[in-house]
């Protein structure tokens, strides 16, 4: 049986290796025939099996080094949109799905789940918290306590008895979804925010998996195994 190929997206605009790293760690450890490849080729893309989408920095910058990679955004559309190809953004990763952002201008994103990035200290009414948000906080889902209702990657974020399940966050940016179906998860910081976001075969998580240690590998692991 051939191996199944993950691809974490180059495209000069994220933490690429540490997410790599997560992934290999999840793959030797529960031995899934699967391999991780870092490109940011336009037919590695097309050829995946799954895709994931780090980012790290600016809307507008992210967005711009996607767009100049050559043949990225018609080989994403492609593998997605019409493909089906399961695919994960992380951080500004999961903001570029928004239909636009507002980081320092206002900025057309990839529009895969209807909604805008907005500043966190427009909504955020406590002078004491500081921006960017950066630290671990635990995530509600929309159907706190009823598992098989929660969306498959979001499977294990539940608290167990040892207590909640903590994510690490780093963003001064939220994403406000047009619809709140597509509104997976959420976290409290001074205000309810979008902590995970999707649809069909797409999942975009605001915190980082990769640096969220066990939770985090957790996570990876149930996308690695998810069958929209």
């Amino acid at each position: 049986m051939s191996k199944e190929r993950i691809v974490i997206i180059d495209y000069g605009s994220g933490n690429i290796r540490s997410a790599a790293k997560a992934f290999e760690h999840v793959i030797a450890n529960e031995a899934i025939e699967a391999r991780v490849l870092i490109s940011g080729q336009a037919e590695d893309v097309l050829s995946a099996d799954r895709l994931v989408l780090p980012g790290q920095g600016a809307f507008g910058d992210c967005l711009e080094n996607l767009m100049t990679t050559e043949g990225m955004i018609e080989a994403l559309s492609e593998a997605v949109l019409n493909k089906g190809t399961p695919f994960l953004g992380i951080c500004v990763g999961m903001q570029l799905l928004a239909t636009k952002g507002l980081e320092n201008g206002e900025f057309s994103g990839l529009n895969w789940v209807p909604g805008q990035v907005v500043p966190l200290k427009e909504r955020v009414k406590d002078d004491t918290l500081k921006i960017p948000h950066m630290g671990w906080n635990t995530l509600q889902t929309p159907a706190q306590g009823a598992q098989d209702n929660r969306h498959f990657v979001l499977r294990s974020t539940e608290s167990s008895e040892a207590g909640p399940h903590h994510y690490y966050f780093v963003h001064s940016y939220m994403f406000e979804c047009e619809y709140n179906h597509h509104i997976l998860a959420t976290a409290d910081y001074g205000v309810e925010f979008a902590a995970a976001v999707g649809r069909d075969n797409i999942v975009g998580v605001q915190f980082h998996p990769e640096k969220s240690q066990a939770a985090g590998l957790r996570l990876i692991s149930d996308f690695v195994h998810w069958k929209p």
